[in-house]
């Protein structure tokens, strides 16, 4: 139901990586400053501007395998009131505006004309807003630095690992370059994916 050339689907994908990748990191800085940080906003990273957020890699990971990363939004722990519950909330935040938007997306796909869902165009491309934004939000969740999920697992961590996590965040993004080579994180991902998609979509992927 969904098989476009491929070139097609590149195209397609372009804008749903900008939007995603735009809105997960305007999420994590937009936190930030109502939390009391006003590092993102300084640094002129609260904008829905793609440029400002756009890691070259991270989006061509996006495109290629439907999960990636954006340029980091820069977040000043000093300024919050509670620094462990806020980090939380803040590493939060990216995820869930990807989220929002997938359920978004296919909360519109209900209530648009049939005609409109019958364009193989416009159907592709409301798909791939779903899945490249349950892409990103899982894949940063994931608790390997530098990725987001890490910076939540630091906050529970006990005291005697925290040696361990050092060295983790010192290596993080060779370990997860190694564990996308050996498709580690393409099998973890890819269940909780299909099962967010089968919820923000009922009906279109059923379990």
């Amino acid at each position: 139901m969904f098989t476009m050339p491929r070139l097609a689907e590149l195209l397609l994908s372009i804008p749903a990586v900008l939007w995603a990748i735009t809105f997960h990191e305007f999420c994590h800085g937009y936190a930030a400053y109502k939390l009391g940080d006003p590092t993102a906003m300084r640094s002129g990273r609260l904008t829905l501007n793609p440029l400002a957020h756009l890691d070259p890699l991270g989006a061509l990971m996006l495109l290629i395998a439907r999960f990636g990363w954006a340029r980091p939004v820069p977040i000043d722990p000093r300024y919050f009131r509670n620094p462990a519950r806020d980090m939380v909330l803040v590493s939060l935040a990216g995820a869930a505006g990807n989220l929002a938007t997938a359920f978004g997306v296919g909360l519109l796909m209900r209530v648009l004309p049939t005609s409109i869902l019958m364009n193989p165009a416009a159907l592709n491309f409301l798909v791939l807003m779903v899945f490249i934004n349950l892409g990103l939000a899982v894949f940063n969740l994931l608790p390997v630095p530098p990725l987001d999920g890490s910076k939540i697992l630091y906050v529970f961590l006990p005291l005697r690992w925290m040696k361990g996590f050092y060295f983790l965040e010192r290596y993080g993004m060779l370990i997860l370059m190694l564990l996308v080579i050996l498709g580690v994180v393409q099998r973890v991902m890819s269940p909780i994916v299909l099962f967010i998609a089968s919820l923000a979509l009922p009906g279109w992927f059923p379990l």
